[in-house]
């Protein structure tokens, strides 16, 4: 027997996922079966979403700790400042 391996996540796919489904409903071509149905697939994917953009908060969060603040860049050769340096 082989065990049905759960798809990877995909933030962009599911977050395209979400928007048609709500196009579909702002159309109301929808029976209202098919509206809950999609009602009830929207609330998942709302989570999923947003749990993964808490996660990635979270690793920035941590990234940011270790790590410190992040530095203005200058290029080395200056060609990114049109003013002159003091």
């Amino acid at each position: 027997m082989s065990k049905k391996q759960d798809p990877v996540f995909n933030f962009e796919e599911s977050l395209a996922s979400l928007e048609a489904l709500v196009t579909a409903m702002e159309e109301g071509d929808l029976s209202l079966e098919e509206s809950l149905q999609a009602f009830e697939k929207g609330i998942r994917l709302t989570r999923e979403c947003q749990s993964a953009l808490q996660k990635a908060e979270q690793k920035v969060q941590i990234l940011m700790a270790e790590h410190g603040s992040p530095e203005p860049f200058e290029a080395q050769d200056g060609s990114d400042s049109a003013r002159p340096r003091s």
